[in-house]
């Protein structure tokens, strides 16, 4: 009979009560602790106990407070850049890729409760994946739900809330998130250097 975490990890109903859980949880507000608490010269970019937990490039730089579940879940690209109340509930993997930014309060969801309530007050979750692309810039208080994709070099608008995932190159803002830059716009457009072309391309 499959454990809760591996129920967790297969993306089915679990328990989040569960014993084993609770455990892995208690360990990551211990890091995540350790990680609020420290002076930032000895910090640096991420408090060792919590770079214990991740999967995270030795340059990925996470600003205090931050806040996750897990943290063995977190994968952090490249110059990968968490401003100041960033969380991430991550009971599926949450990856992030190379160089991309979010702004403070960013929130990242992977639980979703049971619609049941008698269920729901028994802690039965489900977890959903979240991938973030490269380049990816996610303002200020935005918040991603989980089984969401955001392509490279997509923009998430501050305050926004991303229900569906978003193409690579868009931009997309409101509550819930909309398009509000077609994707034409980020395609090839860093290699041009002739504005007559740039204006062609976008226009025609």
């Amino acid at each position: 009979m499959a454990s809760e975490r591996e129920k967790m990890a297969a993306g089915e109903w679990y328990c989040c009560l569960d014993p084993e859980l609770d455990g892995l949880r208690n360990k990551a507000r211990i890091a995540v602790h350790a990680h609020n608490t420290m002076s930032p010269a000895e910090r640096g970019a991420m408090a060792p106990a919590l770079r214990a937990l991740f999967g995270a490039a030795p340059d990925a730089f996470l600003e205090a407070p931050f806040h996750c579940a897990y943290g063995f879940n977190i994968f952090l690209g490249q110059g990968v850049y968490l401003n100041a109340g960033c969380t991430i509930l991550d009971t599926a993997p949450v990856r992030i890729g190379a160089r991309s930014m979010l702004g403070p309060g960013v929130q990242l969801y992977c639980a979703d409760h049971h619609r049941d309530p008698v269920q729901r007050a028994q802690g039965y979750e489900i977890a959903r994946p979240i991938n973030i692309g490269a380049d990816v810039w996610i303002g200020g208080g935005a918040i991603i739900l989980g089984g969401i994709t955001i392509g490279d070099g997509a923009i998430v608008g501050a305050g926004s809330v991303v229900t569906r995932d978003v193409p690579t190159g868009a931009t997309v803002a409101g509550n819930p998130a909309r398009l509000i830059t077609p994707r034409v716009w980020f395609q090839n457009i860093a290699a041009r250097k002739d504005w007559i072309q740039l204006f062609l391309v976008i226009f025609r």
